[in-house]
């Protein structure tokens, strides 16, 4: 199973997941440039610089997500700890999935399962329909809810949720969630969760788009409510933060 990434794969998902923004940029620039001669000198001054600061983010965002989807190393998975052999790896989508191919591939001896806990009724960005026609789901992926998983009690050693639960947007949603993967561990499972944060350098690379994603304080509230423990917690890029979890009632 092929799972090379391209060059410039995850800068290009990115514009092509996300096109109408792009496409509003570019009519909103060309309407500001046009208007300009007809400004008095006072709104010119305020425009031209509006505009370059405008052009600026753009830049700045697009090459924050190449650097963090092509260049950090992010998809060679380097930063899983160790994996024994045999052990059961869970990875938990929410309708895009680009790493259980990488997982297959580099832990073949682990019985792999994947769930996806997209609802079409809940999660109606145009971006992740248009990214489920690109990327088909992984074969033997399983639909879940997000609070009922009816998967067995303490059967799993690895449960990894890779820049997917930031879509739960409810609180009380995503601490069932977390209760819900809690119950899936083995005594010594561990949870690894990935993601961006609702930080300042979100912020300088997306603005308001920053605030898609939750703050530190949320997310350690959510694992601290649904009975979790952070046993790690660092930065693999400035832009991407891993926890590792574990049961907070394990002996």
């Amino acid at each position: 199973m092929e799972t090379m990434r391209k060059p410039f794969q995850g800068v290009w998902n990115v514009i092509r997941f996300n096109w109408h923004f792009y496409v509003i940029a570019v009519v909103f620039l060309f309407i500001s440039i046009l208007l300009l001669p007809y400004l008095t000198s006072y709104l010119l001054t305020i425009s031209i610089i509006f505009i370059v600061l405008f052009i600026l983010n753009l830049l700045v965002s697009t090459g924050v997500t190449y650097y963090i989807y092509d260049r950090s190393g992010l998809y060679q998975l380097k930063w899983l700890p160790p994996i024994e052999s045999g052990s059961s790896i869970v990875n938990i989508t929410a309708g895009f999935d680009e790493i259980s191919p990488i997982l297959y591939q580099k832990y073949p001896s682990c019985p792999l399962t994947v769930l996806d806990f997209y609802d079409a009724k809940k999660h109606t960005e145009v971006s992740i329909q248009r990214a489920r026609k690109i990327y088909p789901p992984f074969p033997g992926t399983v639909s879940i809810n997000s609070t009922n998983m009816h998967i067995p009690p303490a059967s799993k050693d690895i449960i990894l949720a890779f820049l997917s639960v930031h879509e739960i947007r409810k609180s009380e949603e995503r601490i069932l969630f977390f209760s819900e993967l809690k119950k899936m561990l083995q005594p010594n499972g561990k949870i690894i969760v990935v993601e961006h944060l609702r930080d300042l350098p979100n912020f300088i690379a997306y603005t308001i788009g920053f605030l898609h994603f939750h703050s530190n304080k949320t997310w350690c509230d959510t694992f601290a409510s649904a009975g979790l423990v952070i046993s790690n917690q660092e930065k693999l890029t400035p832009f991407i933060t891993k926890y590792i979890l574990f049961d907070g009632n394990t002996p």
